[in-house]
């Protein structure tokens, strides 16, 4: 029952207990006085009905609509095999109004049901457009260790896609029920995990708008995909095929509309992660690059210095996006600029080629959009107003010195974080034994490891890490560990002949492997799966240490921490090798090594 609110005699309020606070001033970092129905810093707000708390005497929203799409997960394969099973309930319209579908985020993500693990050759994707065999889709997948066969890897990475259907039309003569709001509350609380950032509860509104006013195909087919292959191995993943068919043959559509720019974006960028994360290399860069382009042509990558576009000839082509109706839409636009950014910097290093979105002085290439926030900070109007100078380059001269209290929100330092680990890929594949004789190298060196080693002390402390809201852990973790993996991407090119830098790449590797210590079982459901690089780099340090224990003269020297470090990085690539087939080819090559192979 509700509490009422009883005048106090004391001076000030008492201090309130420490996990009773609600949960929206939890992830504000406000002080809640504890009331209920709505504290009051919700009131205050207008935000009462999104007031929750998680003090384990009730049962959250997203805790109750995780049970009802489990329940409803169930009719769908009892409706699906009548003959096997009998009916337990009367299946729920997905379209009615829910009480599940408010504007409020979701309470917690550690109440995400558990995924099954299962063996690389188990996993429905990547996969031809071929016949689906009908006959397995509701069966269990198995739950081994993930195993790769390297001979069949390459063939993975590079296997092309049939034609795709229509919009609309049904795969191979399957269509999928209306799921679209089941689809989407499984994928909201993994939409940070996807690089996606939107406003949540226009996104769920959108699906009662009429089509013109709704967010494109594209993207919604996009988010449906993620939802099935995020709900593996459970009866939704069977409708992946359809998804992914769908969306990729609604992106011819998207560009025949300039306001729809954004969502096209937003949803080539999913497909590239997903490809990626699935082992599908160079479609993933196809996408990825493709986000890139768009996102140049649309001058995202300016956003807030419209005022200074340069004067062009009356008679050049543009292409201008209309103005954003609102702060919201423009925080989106912002949030998508750096999206693209991250997939663009972090997957080019793991892809190995140049970086595709330009970062230079010149005017039409020069990164000014401001860093990113929380859309609720667009939403109550806490924008950061900039007069078009550099954010990246501004970062890499005046580290540390940002005037910009936004430019250390957690996603900016998300980007700050793949900012450091292309550039330090980049500069240490510049080194040649010519470098040798050059002052500049040495110099860019010594400065970009001191620029690494400063942004390290402007995180959250690890110890703190743990206790953060679940959105901010796992974003943290991700942070940590690129900042750590840009460390040993600078000294790569050294650590086999230099003691110094292979120290150093010791020394961050073990931060790494000190960081999944963070990790618990339910955060693996969450993790972006760029984190799988940054632990493959660990280990390849790792490994090179064993390599040197084992050769030492005249005796081998103990290898027993070494060894017990790449097993503990082998335990958290299988876990989260179980979902994301890239990670477990590498979870594969550190067994290879422990075995001895």
């Amino acid at each position: 029952m509700a509490e009422e609110r009883k005048p106090t005699s004391s001076t000030g309020p008492a201090p309130l207990q420490r996990g009773k606070a609600c949960l929206r001033c939890r992830k504000r970092k406000m002080r809640c006085d504890g009331m209920k129905p709505a504290c009051v810093q919700c009131v205050r707000a207008k935000k009462a009905d999104a007031c929750e708390y998680d003090d384990g005497k009730g049962k959250t929203r997203t805790q109750i609509m995780r049970e009802h799409i489990a329940r409803l997960e169930m009719r769908v394969r009892e409706l699906e095999n009548p003959e096997q099973s009998a009916p337990s309930m009367t299946l729920f319209d997905p379209h009615a109004l829910s009480p599940y579908y408010s504007e409020s985020s979701s309470s917690s993500s550690y109440d995400s049901p558990g995924k099954l693990s299962y063996s690389a050759s188990a996993s429905p994707t990547p996969f031809p457009l071929g016949e689906p065999d009908h006959r397995n889709m509701l069966s269990p997948l198995s739950i081994a260790t993930p195993e790769v066969d390297p001979a069949a890897w390459e063939s993975l990475n590079f296997s092309d896609l049939s034609s795709v259907p229509a919009v609309g039309s049904s795969f191979n003569g399957m269509e999928a029920p209306p799921l679209d709001h089941i689809l989407l509350e499984i994928f909201i609380p993994h939409r940070h995990q996807c690089g996606l950032d939107v406003h949540v509860g226009r996104l769920r509104d959108s699906l009662g708008l009429p089509p013109n006013e709704q967010r494109h195909p594209v993207l919604m087919n996009a988010i449906f995909l993620w939802a099935c292959y995020l709900s593996r191995p459970g009866s939704l993943s069977q409708y992946e095929q359809l998804y992914l068919a769908r969306t990729t043959a609604a992106l011819g559509d998207a560009m025949q509309y300039t306001s729809k720019v954004v969502d096209l974006i937003q949803a080539c960028c999913m497909l590239s992660l997903y490809y990626l994360s699935n082992g599908r290399l160079l479609e993933g860069s196809y996408y990825s690059a493709a986000a890139s382009t768009m996102a140049i042509q649309c001058r995202l990558h300016q956003i807030g210095s419209e005022s200074q576009s340069m004067n062009v000839d009356t008679w050049d082509a543009s292409f201008e996006l209309p103005p954003p109706k609102d702060n919201v839409e423009r925080g989106e636009r912002i949030a998508t600029f750096w999206q693209v950014y991250n997939l663009d910097r972090c997957w080019s290093v793991v892809l190995r080629r140049p970086a595709t979105l330009p970062d230079s002085d010149h005017p039409l290439a020069s990164i000014t959009t401001p860093w990113p926030q929380r859309i609720e900070d667009y939403e109550n109007e806490d924008l950061d107003i900039r007069s078009g100078s550099p954010t990246i380059r501004g970062f890499f001269v005046q580290q540390g010195q940002s005037s910009s209290l936004n430019g250390f929100s957690t996603n900016a330092l998300r980007v700050k974080a793949s900012a450091l680990f292309e550039s330090a890929h980049r500069l240490s594949s510049s080194w040649s034994p010519r470098s040798l004789t050059s002052s500049s190298f040495s110099e860019n060196f010594a400065a970009f490891e001191h620029r690494i080693i400063r942004f390290t002390t402007t995180l959250l402390p690890l110890h703190q890490v743990g206790g953060a809201i679940p959105d901010d852990k796992y974003a943290l973790i991700v942070i940590h560990s690129l900042a750590h993996a840009s460390m040993i991407r600078l000294h790569a090119p050294f650590m086999r002949d230099d003691g110094v830098s292979r120290e150093k790449s010791l020394r961050a590797a073990r931060a790494l492997i000190h960081l999944t210590k963070l990790v618990t079982d339910p955060d693996f459901e969450f993790l972006d799966p760029v984190i799988g690089s940054c632990w493959a780099s660990a280990a390849k340090v790792l490994e090179n240490e064993l390599t040197r224990l084992q050769s030492s003269w005249p005796d081998p020297l103990n290898t027993m921490e070494v060894r017990s470090d790449l097993e503990a990085l082998l335990y958290v690539m299988t876990k989260l090798g179980a979902k994301f087939p890239l990670i477990a080819y590498h979870s594969a090559k550190v067994q290879r090594c422990l075995d001895g192979e």
